[in-house]
């Protein structure tokens, strides 16, 4: 691939300012609003460009008339759509619906980490006459794409109609199972011992920022294993150096991502930034209530975590994270912890400079890199702040130890399974000034920008870990709307992906709205 993109990009770049026409048909790609994440999506355009199609890649952040506007400027035969965080699963199907809207009858492209086949089956396809494709990666592409734009185009986008037809009457069945009442949930909620509780207390309560960390500091915390999903290469490090299939490809990758990266660390082209805290912290109900002192008279901020509904054998709790905090009624003093990192300042330049180049290829492994670099700071700040705690000064913890999270306590984000909703971002960065601190901002979709960030809690207790909060019933959401000061359309809007009914209309309140109540 490094070879094809060398070789091909400059002839590539020279034929679009000579005017001369395309190979093959042109392919608008974009990752939508409120969105920052485009390395699979730059990974594919790089693909499809060496493959004869023309690419024309609109960036990050996308609004849907900007998409509309391109693909009829550009005469684009296919609109491929990228996102990673779960609002940008509404926001496609918002794009697919001002498509329909103008009447457009190109194919539809969607991809990304929280894609999925059923999503854009239930959701996005039946908002869009035309094929909405779902492309689970980039070496999938071309060959949807050709199917696509070739003379067997009626029988691809008939055999796509058929499959996701099928995968609505799955997703339907499923939905149809039903959810245990939110009283009736609560009442199975985890029942820990808190008298007996080893509740540890902080050396110092508040925020603390860490500026411009070294990056050969958390280099040993690196896992490469997801490094290597990103170019769609499947296995686990180091064994994938010697698997018999992508063995070789893997070694050649790596030896590249090693070598730029310590051209990175050593020449200081990125810059790591961070900041963490402890606060006073007691659950109320579903909630968390952080206070700034030990007496708990100054509220300082709530979280609002949301609690399992799916029926579950006997003896096995409903859960919700507040469960792993110390209740008002205990009496117990408990803590909560909080974080923000990134790694991902002076990417855009690095990546721009390599572009100027048409050297592809490395603009992609910076952003790699960058993410890798991300997520070993947190695993490093997680180390830090378990010390800091006081449970975690004892720790004798090997690297497979830390990848395989062998020690006490969670760091859940906004986002992910166990706090679906993206908008607890707000008051973590509120909470940290995140802004200030670190040097990461919020999209209106609560994209954290630069791309490669990481955020979320801090959970001491023991027994605390992961778990996916999974299908939420309607009295659910309504009591969450209720906490959060929302309508109940802004719930489910912000909810969506783990809605577990059908709304009975479609929201009227627009994302952005929403953000700025």
């Amino acid at each position: 691939m490094k070879k094809a993109v060398a070789y091909l990009q400059p002839f590539l770049e020279a034929e679009k300012r000579a005017g001369a026409p395309a190979s093959q048909a042109r392919i608008l790609l974009a990752t939508v609003k409120g969105d920052v994440h485009d390395i699979g999506k730059n990974i594919v355009g790089v693909v499809l460009q060496c493959n004869g199609y023309e690419v024309i890649d609109l960036g990050v952040m996308v609004p849907a008339d900007r998409i509309l506007k391109a693909a009829k400027e550009h005469g684009a035969r296919i609109v491929g759509l990228s996102g990673l965080i779960t609002p940008s699963l509404d926001e496609m199907a918002h794009v697919a619906r001002e498509l329909e809207r103008e009447g457009f009858t190109v194919p539809l492209l969607i991809g990304g980490a929280t894609t999925s086949p059923v999503h854009t089956a239930v959701k996005i396809a039946p908002a869009y006459g035309p094929p909405v494709v779902h492309v689970l990666d980039a070496s999938r592409a071309v060959g949807v794409v050709s199917g696509l734009l070739g003379a067997g185009a009626a029988g691809v986008a008939e055999a796509n109609r058929k499959k996701q037809a099928l995968l609505v009457l799955e997703h339907e069945k499923r939905s149809a199972k039903p959810l245990l009442p939110l009283a009736a949930a609560r009442a199975r909620k985890m029942r820990l011992d808190w008298p007996a509780a080893d509740i540890p207390v902080p050396s110092f309560t508040g925020v603390r920022a860490l500026h411009d960390v070294p990056l050969a500091e958390l280099v040993p915390f690196i896992d490469w294993s997801p490094f290597f999903h990103a170019w769609e290469l499947r296995g686990r490090y180091p064994r994938i150096l010697e698997d018999p299939v992508v063995g070789e490809k893997a070694k050649e990758l790596f030896a590249d991502a090693r070598a730029l990266l310590s051209r990175i660390v050593k020449d200081r082209l990125l810059t790591a930034r961070g900041v963490y805290g402890f606060f006073p912290a007691h659950a109320d109900g579903d909630d968390i209530r952080l206070f700034s002192d030990a007496a708990r008279a100054r509220p300082l901020a709530t979280l609002h975590t949301l609690r399992q509904q799916m029926e579950k054998p006997e003896g096995q709790p409903l859960e919700a994270l507040a469960d792993f905090v110390a209740p008002k009624e205990s009496g117990r003093l408990d803590f909560l912890g909080a974080f923000a990192v990134t790694a991902g300042i002076g990417v855009d330049a690095l990546c721009h400079a390599f572009e100027k180049e048409h050297d592809d290829y490395s603009s992609i492994l910076v952003k790699a890199l960058a993410d890798r670099l991300a997520e070993a700071f947190a695993e490093l700040l997680h180390q830090r702040a378990r010390a800091d705690w006081g449970y975690g000064r004892n720790e004798s913890l090997t690297a497979e130890d830390l990848l395989r999270e062998r020690y006490r306590g969670i760091r859940p984000a906004p986002g992910y399974p166990a706090c679906p909703d993206h908008t607890e971002k707000r008051t973590l960065f509120s909470l940290l000034d995140v802004e200030m601190n670190a040097g990461i901002s919020l999209t209106e979709n609560f994209a954290m920008t630069p791309a490669s960030s990481v955020s979320g809690f801090y959970f001491s207790h023991p027994d605390a870990h992961y778990f996916g909060v999974g299908r939420l019933s309607r009295d659910q959401v309504e009591d969450y709307a209720a906490r959060k000061g929302w309508t109940l359309a802004e719930a489910e809007r912000w909810l969506a992906p783990n809605l577990g009914y059908e709304p009975e209309a479609a929201p009227t309140v627009r994302i952005d709205s929403a953000v700025t109540r």
